[in-house]
């Protein structure tokens, strides 16, 4: 099994998630201003168990995934914020490719974590992903994450729709 990593930036450590974690991927999987835009509705803690699990699978098939978001500062869990591959049924085709993702707590929106969090990541899988495309998908009312998405360097390839909604497809 591939190792996952822990990846540290000035204010943030990326880790690999922690059965301590699931209270609070539960607690920010039911926001609603955190689902608004990803799947328009809390999860349970049941779906919320087995998308942690998810990550965990993915790091070890395919050697990449999410990790864990932790201010540095104070030790908190924020967020999760990786790479997925989703076999999602929908035109253009992302699958193949590393589709970038993120999600971070409300009380930390517009501190920059989320750019700082998917700098690391993204230079992470230049040196072990050399060449492979990066993409990631976002709901086009969600301003925020296309603004992080172009600091990143994404651009729009396509307007798609995915599960009857329209979302932008970036490369």
């Amino acid at each position: 099994m591939p190792q996952i990593p822990t990846i540290e930036t000035e204010r943030l450590i990326l880790r690999p998630h922690r059965l301590s974690d699931l209270e609070a991927c539960v607690e920010m999987s039911k926001d609603e201003a955190v689902v608004r835009y990803i799947s328009g509705v809390p999860l349970p803690k049941e779906q919320t168990w087995v998308r942690m699990l998810r990550w965990v699978g993915m790091w070890h098939y395919l050697g990449y995934g999410f990790l864990a978001v932790e201010e540095k500062e104070t030790g908190r869990f924020i967020g999760e914020a990786g790479f997925q591959e989703m076999h999602r049924d929908m035109v253009p085709s992302i699958e193949g490719t590393l589709e970038a993702g993120w999600v971070l707590t409300p009380d930390v929106h517009g501190r920059g974590y989320a750019t700082e969090a998917l700098t690391a990541l993204i230079a992470w899988a230049e040196t072990h992903f050399p060449g492979k495309t990066m993409s990631c998908i976002i709901d086009p009312r969600n301003e925020p994450s296309l603004r992080v998405a172009a600091k990143l360097g994404f651009r729009e390839l396509a307007r798609t729709n995915y599960n009857g909604e329209v979302i932008v497809l970036s490369r």
